[in-house]
This record gives structure tokens, sequence and C-alpha cells, in this order.
């Protein structure tokens, strides 16, 4: 057999990897273009990355904006429960150190590197042996990091794998980029800008969203609507400057007081509303009457001088039990509210 026929077999293997990583690439680029949806951008690349590079583990880290640690935003691993509350600081690790220096690594075997902390095997019982670890970068920020990880059993990561996970993740900070973008805009469109809770345009899409899934799954959303008790007396007698700092805390209550999946609305005026996505009637019940109690014995405006204390009526409406649709159920809250402001104020009734 001559060389060139030897040859051919391998030059033919390395043309189909270059075919398949310019298809991956074309991909993440369409998936770029056609979705402004953060978790979904990035599930389509981790996606990609797992079908080209075929790592036994592969992870995408991003940087709390608050913080600066890493948390496992996306962890495709047999342990991936035990990986989503793990944080790594800057520095911490292979992922800590790439993070912190925004340049990529290969190791081919993490036992020899003094980088490598065994913290995260120890919490996914996994043993690794080589990584490779790029930056996702955008305009000189670091803003997570994609890691893939082979266990003792696989082979190593080559310059290769190394050459096109920088050029994945080169596409991963820029869908990051705009989806944050598109998303902070959003806020600003939904958002009130005097409490920080999303305002009365972003309920009707909200209660569409949930109202429709709760048909499909079965379950029940409920609605609580409150409205403070002789809030004019406060503006009459302390003036509308202190009324609006007061409404900013008490939006800053609601929001404390709420479990992370339900959602605050500032509906106008001195009118609040709660969403409880897969909530019963009792449990939205439970939910006001905690909050009405809080309400009730906060003084107000204390680190300004003021010990204003408030009150409100509650109403509590339950999908599909009261209404079967988003403005019915609106409707049957606030009117279960108003039945307490027109009698004893600051309680709560359901429809």
């Amino acid at each position: 057999m001559d060389t060139k026929s030897a040859c051919a077999p391998e030059i033919q293997g390395l043309l189909e990897r270059r075919n398949e990583e310019l298809e991956t690439l074309v991909e993440i680029g369409k998936a770029l273009t056609s979705c402004l949806d953060l978790r979904e951008i990035l599930g389509v690349i981790m996606e990609k990355v797992g079908q080209l590079l075929r790592p036994k583990t592969w992870s995408l880290l991003l940087v709390d904006e608050h913080t600066g640690d890493l948390t496992f935003e996306i962890a495709v691993s047999p342990a991936a429960e035990r990986l989503k509350d793990i944080r790594l600081r800057k520095g911490e690790g292979i992922a800590g150190w790439v993070a912190l220096h925004g340049e990529p690594l290969l190791i081919p075997n993490v036992a020899r590197d003094e980088r490598f902390a065994p913290k995260v095997d120890a919490v996914a019982r996994f043993n690794t042996r080589s990584i490779v670890c790029v930056p996702l970068k955008s305009k000189n920020r670091i803003l997570g990091v994609i890691e893939l990880v082979n266990s003792l059993e696989e082979s190593r990561f080559s310059e290769a794998d190394l050459k096109i996970l920088s050029t994945i993740a080169d596409y991963a900070a820029i869908a990051i980029e705009n989806a944050r973008y598109v998303e902070r805009v959003r806020e600003l469109v939904v958002t009130d800008d005097l409490t920080g809770l999303y305002n009365s345009r972003y309920l009707l899409d909200l209660l569409d969203y949930e109202i429709d899934r709760a048909r499909r799954y079965g379950y029940p959303v409920s609605l609580v609507f409150l409205d403070l008790d002789f809030f004019k007396d406060v503006n009459d007698t302390y003036g509308h400057l202190v009324g609006s700092r007061l409404l900013a805390e008490v939006g800053r209550l609601i929001r404390g007081q709420i479990r992370k999946a339900d959602v605050a609305i500032r509906y106008g005026g001195d009118e609040f509303v709660v969403v409880l996505p897969n909530t019963p009637k009792e449990g939205a019940v439970t939910m006001a009457t905690h909050l009405r109690t809080r309400l009730r014995d906060q003084y107000f405006l204390e680190d300004e001088g003021y010990r204003i204390r408030l009150t409100a009526s509650f109403g509590v409406a339950t999908f599909p039990d009261d209404a079967e649709t988003k403005l019915a159920l609106i409707r049957m809250a606030d009117r279960a509210m108003y039945r307490v402001k027109d009698s004893t104020r600051d309680g709560v009734q359901g429809a």
C-alpha cells in the first residue's frame, strides 16, 4: 500500500471533523439570530458542544453580577442536581482561574496541576482526569466559563478541542450579552419605577402564561389584591414625597415576604397584586394573612425619622375555582378586597 493510500482515511477523518465543526458553528449562529431567550440559546450551544466534543460531563458557569462568584447555569452530568448549588470564587479551581485571568486552559492531567480544586469532584462523586476550560468574554469583561471534563477512563482533550471550544465561547458571550440587554429593556418596560416591582402591564401577560400552564397541568393559580387603608391621610399629613418613599418601602416588604415563584406587582396608586402559581385559595389566604400582619406591625420610614403605621385590605381569588379568565380573576379578587374595605378594613377575604 502506498503512502497516499494510507493517508486517505486520515485525511477523510479530518475533513469530516472540520465539516462537523462548521455545521456546529452554523447551528449556533442560527440560534443567536432566531432567539433572544438566554436559557434557550445556552441550551442549544451546550447541546452542540456535547455532540461535537463528547466530554463525560460539561458545564456552563456564569459570573454572579452581585458577588462575582461562579454558579452552574447549565450542567450536563449525572451529578447535575448536586452541582446546581455549588459556587466557586474567582481564582478557585480551574474554572475560577480561567474566570479570574480570562485565559483558556487545557489540563491533560489535573493530578499534576496545583490549580485543580477537588471540591466539585467531591460533591459530584466524580474522578476528573482532563479539563478544557475557556472564558466567556465580552468587551474585556468575563461573563463566565465553559468547562469540559473527562473521566479517568477516557482520552484527554486536545489543542484542537480547545480551539473549537474557544470559538463556541465567543458565540456564547455574544448570546449572553444580547439576551441580557433585551431582558433589561423588557424590565424597564414592565417595571414600576417607584417600587421596583412589576407593573400592571406585566400582570396581564403573566396571567396569560400562568393560567395557560395551570390549564395544561391541572393546578390552581391564586391572586391576592391589596389596597393600603387610608393612604390619602399619609399624603395629606406628610406630603406626596414621603408618600412615594413609603410606597417604595411597602414594595420592598411585599417582595421580601413572598416565595421565589410568586410575583409582586404594583397595580397602581396604593394598590398591589401578588400572583401565586400552583397555590390553592387556602394557601393564598395564609400568605395574605401573614403579609397583613407584617404590614400592620411595621414602622415605616424609621430611618428618615418617621414611625408611620399602615394597614391594608386584602382580597383573594383562585383559578379555576372563582374565575376562568385572567380579567375575571382580577375582578373577583378586587371585589373581595372591596368587601373588606367597605366593612372592617385591615382584613383578608376570599372571593
